[in-house]
């Protein structure tokens, strides 16, 4: 594990069967290094499962090695899907790894050092991440995020101790990156480039990958399904899975509405591989966290590695919806950006032949997007039904229009 990380397992199992065919090709993979087999669950029964003592030194410590879930009653008959379940990171979402990388990358760099301050410019996910790395690390932080996402990413950073600069919803996401820029060049703060830093991928090339690796060790996997943000996951994953997963074919998602690679035009760069202006295919969409107003330096350098092999169009709607249904038919608690990789997963499904096993990734939770779209058909009062039920019953009723029943 790169950059002073200890491997973790999240795994709480008491029997356990190994896994171990594939690992010669998996090896390649890895740099030669020996892969170490996942323990896999037996068939589910009715046990008692006790957690495994375990004591970490720091939160950090606990990023990674997230679990792999199959979705049962979502998925279609004669099609395997499982998801990797990213919010199972300390903060909740893949971008917990993108900000330990980069932060750790720069401190072994020397160009950050005690009593400095990191500055990003994101959607949400990774300004909560990169608070919580400073928080823990002891550095002042500084976040940049446009206006349309979610309050309650602002009111999280915040809780970590971060500053959030709020930029004008017009100036879109080049707009939150020029500002950060501005800052960081003025006072002399750190940037941290998600969206051009070699760490990023980096860090997912070292451990996400290798994880997915050890998960399906000596089992089939025939699709991989991703959208993107910064296309980290996309170029680290992709990468590990081009060299011991060959015949694993390689999906990538992007917003109907904003089809930046299908336009096949690229982004204007300026010498840093920042963007040098917004997109022209760019419109507002509702997924958060995918797809900014133009395309990623990480997300172009994975383009040059031909590391996907189909682009597939994902509607906000679709996005929404699924990740509604993953909530209620699977128990699975996402956001919108989840709920668009599973809409992903299904299209693939639709179309792979039967028998085929397919992986996506969940990015987050659902938590941080009770003031967007996915929750606006979700009602805090109580519904028709739910009236019904209370007054089945003669205690303690709060009906509309009526005084409180408390009487037992």
């Amino acid at each position: 594990r790169p950059l002073g990380v200890t491997p973790i397992s999240h795994r709480k199992h008491t029997m356990f069967a190994l896994a171990t065919q594939n690992v010669a090709t998996q090896k390649v993979a890895l740099g030669g290094r020996s892969v170490r087999t996942r323990r896999v669950a037996p068939a589910r029964r009715a046990v008692s499962v006790t957690p495994k003592a375990r004591m970490y030194d720091n939160i950090l410590e606990t990023i990674g090695d997230t679990p792999v879930i199959k979705i049962n009653r979502l998925a279609p008959e004669g099609v395997t899907i499982y998801a990797k379940a990213e919010f199972f990171n300390p903060c909740s979402s893949v971008k917990d790894r993108l900000a330990l990388a980069v932060i750790t990358d720069a401190e072994r760099r020397g160009v950050l050092k005690k009593g400095d301050t990191v500055v990003e410019a994101t959607s949400g996910n990774t300004g909560i991440a990169v608070a919580m790395v400073c928080a823990q690390r002891g550095y002042d932080c500084v976040i940049c995020m446009a206006e349309p996402f979610s309050v309650e990413r602002r009111k999280i950073m915040r809780m970590l101790g971060a500053k959030v600069i709020v930029t004008p919803k017009a100036g879109k996401g080049t707009g939150m990156v020029a500002k950060a820029e501005e800052l960081c060049a003025k006072h002399g703060w750190f940037l941290c480039s998600q969206f051009e830093n070699d760490a990023n991928p980096a860090y997912h090339a070292s451990t996400t990958g290798p994880e997915i690796l050890q998960d399906f060790a000596g089992k089939q996997l025939d699709y991989f399904v991703t959208g993107y943000g910064t296309g980290g996951t996309f170029q680290g994953v992709g990468k590990v899975l081009r060299v011991a997963r060959p015949d694993c074919k390689i999906i990538l998602l992007e917003p109907e509405a904003a089809g930046l690679i299908a336009s096949g035009i690229k982004s204007e760069r300026k010498a840093s591989g920042a963007p040098a202006g917004s997109h022209p295919a760019f419109a507002p969409h509702p997924i958060q966290g995918w797809t900014p107003d133009f395309i990623p330096k990480v997300l172009e350098d994975a383009q040059a590695m031909n590391l996907y092999d189909e682009l597939v169009p994902i509607t906000g709607a679709e996005a929404i919806e699924t990740a509604q249904k993953l909530a209620r038919m699977e128990g699975i608690f996402t956001g919108i950006s989840g709920g668009a990789n599973m809409a992903g997963a299904l299209k693939v499904a639709e179309k792979a032949p039967k028998g085929s096993v397919i992986l996506t990734i969940l990015a987050d939770t659902s938590e941080r997007y009770m003031s967007t779209p996915l929750y606006e058909s979700i009602a805090a009062d109580m519904n028709e039904e739910e009236l019904e039920i209370a007054k089945s019953t003669p205690s303690f009723q709060l009906l509309p229009d009526a005084e409180p029943v408390l009487q037992m």
